[in-house]
């Protein structure tokens, strides 16, 4: 029942975004707060604990403002696009398991057990390009190919965790991507280029540093034997990397033709192409098995995601234009008078700060894009995304509290402090020092 709960709730929203009646808008919001609700009472844990805190002083603030049931209408509608976005994005891993291409990942990371610094590479490779697709699933996938290898600790969680995070900077299949270009109003053709290449730094970063790591802790050889990878497994990795190319390709076109939103796009080709799929290769057969299991089993599966983007994406709304929100604001535009660097330091340092107490980074990252103005503070609308775009990032790395580093600390066995700041602080550090100055060069 929850299921179709929500894909009802994504269904409308598509349906409205074209159509745009008010009393199909009201209807709508009731739905994600029927889901928010539903979840709840599914949830468990710290993440259950948060999302009720952040839904609830969304609600009082917004009634002290004098918003009311219109103001969280407002949030609920502005949060909306990612709750759609993250629920029908895995529908895209459907053609993937049909076709067999992650066993052909599988064979490739065994392939490089021998060595090192190649299956780091091939770890954080995969990952840069699953991530958009799969989201958190990337990782347990990978760690599931891995479980039987007794991989160091801290090579799985410095692997995880740079692959995952370097995608977040590029993909508009992610929600980090289309969240801050969604509320920057800005295309995400605009965007694109500049994302992959500070995704690709950080992958270079990553592996760069971990070649240093590794030198100090070798890592005993394995003597499995090595097994060439077959012709039918290397043209399945080729078309991997071609599908999600093609992808993104797609994407960008009809963004460009239509103008439609980025988050809308994504959302209706996700729908669609399990079904050109099934139309081209026929397998009706074993499509809808899978449509079955994912309906049946991976919505349901959902239920923290959608806590807590509905209350962090009510919380961001809320906040905005409170007295707090407008000093910050006022704070930092100040500040970027001053000195960009000093400005961009400050907005790393705070996001950093409340997403490592618990708060989503959607809360805190969503108010900065509403609350702040690219040509108040005197830089370009690039500049901000990207500035936004890598603090969610490092945050997402560093917080003990976010979805990849509870899942990393969890198949890793060590505390989420151990796998984003002692096992990933250097390579953040880094990271941090080089975009900026990437962003101050372009701003």
């Amino acid at each position: 029942m929850r299921s179709y709960l929500i894909l009802i709730m994504c269904f409308l929203f598509l349906i409205q975004y074209f159509v745009q009646q008010t009393w199909l808008g009201y209807v709508v919001v009731t739905f994600v707060i029927a889901s928010f609700f539903a979840s709840v009472i599914e949830a468990r844990g710290f993440p259950r604990i948060i999302g009720l805190i952040m839904m609830g002083t969304g609600i009082i603030l917004e009634f002290y403002k004098g918003a009311g049931i219109n103001g969280i209408s407002e949030g609920m509608l502005l949060i909306l696009p990612l709750l759609c976005l993250v629920t029908l994005a895995p529908l895209l891993s459907i053609p993937l398991k049909l076709g067999g291409y992650f066993e052909a990942i599988d064979l490739l990371l065994r392939n490089l057990l021998n060595h090192p610094k190649r299956l780091f590479a091939g770890i954080t490779t995969s990952l840069f390009i699953l991530s958009p697709i799969l989201s958190l699933g990337s990782v347990r996938l990978i760690s599931e190919f891995l479980s039987d290898l007794k991989l160091p600790s801290a090579m799985s969680a410095k692997s995880y965790l740079i692959g995952f995070s370097s995608a977040i900077l590029w993909s508009p299949y992610f929600a980090s991507v289309s969240l801050v270009l969604y509320y920057l109003d800005m295309s995400v053709g605009k965007y694109i280029l500049y994302g992959i290449g500070l995704s690709v730094l950080s992958l270079l970063i990553g592996n760069m540093l971990f070649a240093l790591w590794e030198k100090k802790h070798p890592i005993d050889n394995r003597t499995d034997p090595e097994v060439p990878l077959a012709k039918k497994s290397r043209k399945q990795l080729v078309q991997l990397a071609l599908f999600v190319s093609l992808l993104m390709s797609c994407s960008l076109i009809i963004e460009y033709v239509t103008k439609w939103s980025m988050i809308v796009i994504v959302c209706i080709i996700s729908c669609i192409l399990p079904l050109i799929w099934g139309l081209i290769t026929k397998s009706w057969s074993k499509l809808l098995p899978l449509l079955k299991n994912y309906k049946d089993q991976s919505v349901p599966m959902m239920n923290n995601e959608i806590m807590l983007f509905s209350s962090a994406g009510l919380l961001a709304h809320a906040v905005q234009g409170t007295n707090l929100a407008n000093s910050i604001s006022k704070m930092l535009t100040i500040v970027a008078d001053q000195s960009f660097l000093l400005f961009a330091l400050c907005v790393i340092i705070l996001v950093v700060v409340i997403t490592y107490i618990g708060i989503h980074q959607i809360a805190v990252i969503a108010a900065l894009a509403m609350q702040l103005n690219a040509e108040q503070l005197g830089i370009s609308t690039l500049s901000l995304a990207m500035l936004l775009l890598l603090c969610w990032s490092i945050s997402t790395a560093l917080s003990p509290f976010s979805g990849l580093n509870l899942m990393v600390s969890r198949i890793v066995g060590i505390s989420g402090y151990e796998a984003g700041i002692r096992a990933n602080g250097l390579h953040l550090t880094v990271m941090a020092i080089l975009g900026l100055g990437i962003i101050m060069f372009i701003s």
